[in-house]
């Protein structure tokens, strides 16, 4: 049965920084493209960050280029996501997800974790 558990989000001041890591089971990361997506009430789902299984090509949103940073441990079929600079509008629900490939929006196992809240306050 494919898992994901997210961690690691909070409450945090602009400026600050969170690290947000995601443990999976049933599947291995490294076969799949790493996406991490968020959600704000109201808003939809949309894609942060993603990482190829291909060539490790990484890709950011524009809102978080720069500040954001995908990594993942192979040996611990974790990934995490690097925030700094964080700002009010990241505050969302942070989510995991392996995906066939960068841009899809489908997790493996067709359902999603239960996510992290990271809340930025101003």
């Amino acid at each position: 049965e494919v898992h994901v558990v997210e961690s690691g989000g909070g409450l945090v001041q602009a400026g600050g920084s969170l690290r947000l890591s995601c443990a999976a089971s049933g599947f291995t990361f490294d076969d799949y493209a790493i996406g991490w997506f968020r959600q704000a009430p109201g808003k939809e789902r949309e894609g942060v960050s993603c990482k190829s299984s291909r060539d490790g090509s990484t890709y950011y949103a524009d809102s978080v280029k720069g500040r954001f940073t995908i990594s993942s441990d192979n040996a611990k079929n974790t990934v995490y996501l690097q925030m700094n600079s964080l700002k009010p509008e990241d505050t969302a629900k942070y989510y995991c997800a392996g995906i066939i490939v960068c841009g899809s929006n489908y997790p493996v196992g067709g359902s999603w974790g239960q996510g992290t809240q990271v809340t930025v306050s101003s």
